[in-house]
Parts: C-alpha cells; structure tokens; sequence
C-alpha cells in the first residue's frame, strides 16, 4: 500500500508540472518571448481605439476633388470672417452686430479644425493653388481686399457697424456660393453636411445684417 500511494504521489506531482508547463508556454511565444496584445485580448478589445491610426477618417467615405477644394478654400474665407470679427473689438458699438460677432467666431472657428481634420485624415495639403493664383483664399468669391480690411480696421462705433455689415454681407455669400457648390459636386456625406449647415447658418446671417443695415 505505501509503494502505490508513493507512486500515486509522485504521478500527481508528474501532472502537476506538466500543467505548469503548458500554462507557461501559453504565455509565452514559441521563442520564449511574451505574446501580443492581439494574441490574448477579446475580439471587442482588439478594435481600434478612438483617435488610433486604424480609426476611421474624420470623414469617413469616399471623398472627391470637389471635397478637397471645399475645404482647402473654406479655411481661408473662415479665417478671414474671424479676422474681420476680431476687429469689431472696441469699434462696434450696435449690439446686435456684436451678437453676430459672437455667433462667426463660435461656428467658424471649430468648423476650420474639422475642415482640417478631414484634409489630414485624406492626406491632403491644407491649402492648394487652384488656378487662380490665390492658393491663400484672396480672390475667391467674397474675399475681401487688403483696402477692404483697412476700413474696416479704420473705421469705429456706427461707421464701423454699417462698414462691417455691408462688407459681412459679401463675404458670407461667397461662402454660401462654394457651399452650394459643394453640395451640387461634393460626395463626402461628411462635407456635404457641413456645406448645407454654411448654407443655412449664413443665410440667415445675411437676412439679419441687412436689417442691421435698414436701420443704421
């Protein structure tokens, strides 16, 4: 009886180190090195994490050339409707164009960061040179003109409101003009949404400047 359960002993620890065995291989590679994340993780945690480099485009889906040029020349006019907005501080005097001032820095300003976000996440340059010479924005539809900018900068109180009303008024329908063009030509779902709330969101800014300008 003592020699089997001897035998039974030493059988036991014999499986036992076999089974250590096998769990140390299983933890580690066939060269004895430590396996990937991808070798033991779920499924669910091998997705790609938000903002990795297998994340999804800012925009995702297909895009086009008329994609890409309606953000390249978006960027610039924005710029410039928030350089004319930074220049109503301390000359605008109608609180109804400070009101607007307030809404184009809060709109157009996170629209540049997505614009540039999709133009990154495309792999295209930021800005681009579309035949006309002006691959900073100057000469687009609405785009003011250094002369245009002094007087603005120039001007104060109810000069100032009626110069900027009137000159806003340009600017925002040259952007709405590109935004219609990007939603006859584009083809990002993305794009095309943004293009439609410019649209929407500086029309209606329009209609209001000019009933600034009725009563000024």
């Amino acid at each position: 009886m003592r020699a089997f359960t001897n035998r039974a002993t030493r059988t036991s620890a014999l499986l036992g180190a076999v089974a250590a065995t096998g769990l140390l291989l299983t933890a580690c590679g066939a060269d004895g090195t430590a396996p990937s994340a991808s070798a033991t993780a779920s499924p669910s945690a091998t997705a790609a994490a938000p903002g990795s480099a297998a994340s999804p485009a800012p925009a995702p889906g297909p895009f086009n050339d008329a994609d890409v040029m309606f953000a390249q020349m978006m960027i610039p006019h924005h710029e410039q409707a928030l350089e004319m907005a930074r220049l109503a501080d301390g000359r605008a005097r109608d609180a109804d164009v400070k009101k607007l001032v307030a809404a184009i820095e809060r709109a157009q300003d996170p629209e540049i960061r997505t614009m540039r976000a999709w133009l990154k996440g495309w792999g295209r340059p930021g800005t681009a040179d579309h035949g006309d010479g002006h691959g900073d924005g100057h000469g687009m539809a609405g785009m003011m003109s250094e002369q245009d900018m002094k007087r603005l900068a120039s001007a104060e109180g109810e000069e100032f409101d009626r110069a900027f009303a009137e000159l806003m008024i340009a600017h925002h329908e040259g952007a709405v003009a590109m935004a219609e063009e990007e939603r006859k030509n584009g083809l990002n779902p993305t794009a095309k949404k943004l293009a439609g709330d410019v649209v929407r969101t500086q029309s209606a800014e329009v209609a209001e400047l000019r009933r600034i300008l009725d009563r000024l």
